[in-house]
């Protein structure tokens, strides 16, 4: 009976470093503070560093050179709710990229060389609540569909970028949005704007600082 038992905690010893382990590969250039948060910002990565821990929960990559983020990335890390890519180099987010996190809650993508947000680049993400747009000196057209599909999504900020119009339809089927930053951007005077600016006015209480 003695042989059982000590094979048995043998077993169990394994099973218990595998799983242990799991949310402790950290990457080399990065630092891990707990099992679900890997710590790269400033480590003048120029893309994703390889062996992030597959249950990494907390993502931190800002102050980077990141061009790109591969499509099926959010595949592999299914787990991830909090996604921190601001201050990069990203020029261009594939449609599709995102729609797979089902449960990503907070997505930073503020102070990038984005220059467009088109239909489906947000997909199905109806866990976000939180998106960051600003301080893309770039970014001159979002698609009126750009975030059809984020019902969860409360917080939209939007301010100095390159924006010279924005379609209504683009903030009003966001059923769940409380704030919204647009401020900053080189607004032109036209039937769009007067269409936005009469929503602003209708959710000026959705504006910081009510204006």
């Amino acid at each position: 009976m003695l042989p059982c038992v000590c094979w048995l905690q043998l077993i169990l010893i394994l099973l218990s470093s595998i799983f242990w382990t799991r949310g402790e590969n950290c990457p080399a250039t990065c630092l891990c503070p707990d099992p679900h948060t890997v710590d790269c910002n400033g480590r003048g990565l120029t893309r994703l560093p390889s062996e992030i821990p597959l249950d990494v929960r907390r993502l931190l990559l800002a102050d980077n050179w990141i061009l790109s983020i591969p499509s099926d990335f959010l595949v592999l890390y299914s787990d991830l709710v909090y996604l921190d890519l601001r201050n990069n180099s990203l020029s261009y987010i594939e449609p599709g990229t995102l729609s797979t996190s089902s449960r990503l809650v907070f997505l930073d993508l503020g102070s990038n060389n984005l220059t467009e947000i088109p239909k489906g680049t947000f997909g199905e993400s109806r866990s976000l609540i939180k998106l960051r747009l600003g301080n893309n000196p770039y970014l001159s057209m979002v698609s009126e569909d750009a975030f059809l599909g984020l019902t969860s999504l409360r917080e939209l900020e939007l301010e100095r970028n390159a924006l010279s119009t924005l379609k209504v339809g683009a903030l009003s089927q966001l059923p769940s949005l409380r704030v919204v930053r647009l401020e900053g951007n080189p607004w032109v005077c036209n039937c769009n704007f007067a269409n936005l600016f009469a929503w602003l006015m209708e959710n000026s209480h959705k504006l910081p600082n009510g204006k």
